[in-house]
């Protein structure tokens, strides 16, 4: 399978959510649903809630956040391959998503270096 990036780089090829729905595991996305219902505080969470194409990805389902995710739209509106294509990389959506996830701007920093 090819490394799928998101907008906001993470890797979707490597998430749990895109890999259950991909292989269509009920067991492990119902799983992630009590995980999101417990952990999370979304008591409304089901298996059908958290299935993923990738959020670039051509399919129907977008999990969890991406469905609303202002870094997703931005991009998308920008016309952007990801994020690290943009001229107001790295802005201040990205700085606040990074302190969440820090790997993602070890992803577009490293795709940026090679543009």
């Amino acid at each position: 399978m090819d490394r799928m990036i998101a907008y906001c780089g993470l890797v979707c090829s490597e998430c749990k959510a895109y890999i259950a729905t991909q292989a269509r595991d009920w067991p492990a996305l119902e799983k992630m649903a009590e995980q999101a219902r417990k952990e999370f505080g979304q008591p409304d969470a089901t298996a059908e809630s958290v299935l993923c194409d990738g959020c670039r990805g051509d399919g129907e389902h977008k999990g969890g956040y991406c469905a609303v995710c202002e870094v997703r739209a931005c991009a998308i509106a920008r016309g952007l391959a990801n994020c690290a294509h943009c001229d107001d990389y790295v802005c201040d959506k990205l700085e606040g998503f990074f302190g969440m996830v820090p790997a993602a701007r070890d992803t577009l920093d490293e795709i940026r270096a090679s543009l």
